[in-house]
């Protein structure tokens, strides 16, 4: 807890750009985030960066996800790599303020954030919740609408092997029946304009299983919006 509170107190006060050191400047200054966030033209379905023109992948056009859009605000890599780990784990819960304006401002993201109803970020286990004091989804969905973020609709019922130790298909099967929707809410779904919310996307198994859990209580369309996107 104290962490967090030292790190929130730390941000809101003028510092060097972590990227470029500029002074005084917020945690990422305008012209890094310019510099580094730029567009790129992206796969529909699972944000991975494609070539001008192309609107799926190959993966997806093989074995189609669960969402109808993805979108992501930046590539997985420098300096955003290191930014999310401090924020994941290093009680960095304040640089939400920083990269959920980035996500905002991704291309399409503003016109799926207004057209949905929920707004649910990706769920931790209980375990991992108490371990880290917060959940960096959350952190992201409440900021990006602080009214209709529910942290309480989605549940992670199995507590998982962490992702990135495991290979494209043992994910899958790692995260293969891990998320479930309250049952006294499940109503809230039906006929419900979904936006999911994570913080990095890397094979989207757990993301894909979300939004099937979402897709299968009936929910009218799911769509995600993540703040980094691993590229291949």
């Amino acid at each position: 807890m104290w962490a967090q509170l030292l790190g929130t107190m730390a941000r809101a006060a003028p510092a060097r750009c972590d990227v470029c050191h500029a002074w005084p400047s917020q945690p990422v200054c305008a012209a890094c985030s310019a510099r580094f966030s730029a567009p790129v033209p992206r796969c529909r379905t699972c944000a991975l960066a494609v070539p001008a023109g192309i609107e799926h992948c190959g993966r997806c056009l093989r074995q189609p996800p669960p969402l109808a859009d993805c979108i992501a605000a930046v590539s997985y890599g420098y300096p955003w790599a290191g930014l999310v780990a401090r924020f994941k784990f290093s009680g960095g819960a304040g640089w939400a303020s920083t990269f959920a304006p980035l996500m905002l401002a991704a291309p399409g993201a503003a016109e799926v954030l207004a057209a949905s109803d929920l707004v649910v970020p990706m769920p931790l286990s209980r375990e991992r919740l108490a371990a880290r004091g917060y959940n960096q989804a959350h952190e992201l969905a409440r900021r990006l609408s602080p009214r209709r973020a529910d942290a309480a609709l989605a549940l992670r019922v199995r507590d998982t092997a962490p992702q990135v130790q495991l290979a494209y298909g043992d994910r899958q099967a790692n995260v293969r029946h891990a998320f479930a929707i309250e049952p006294a809410r499940a109503q809230e779904v039906r006929g419900a304009q979904v936006l999911l919310v994570d913080d990095v996307l890397t094979t989207g198994a757990s993301l894909f299983a979300l939004a099937q859990v979402m897709r299968e209580a009936g929910a009218a369309q799911v769509r995600a919006i993540v703040f980094a996107r691993t590229e291949e």
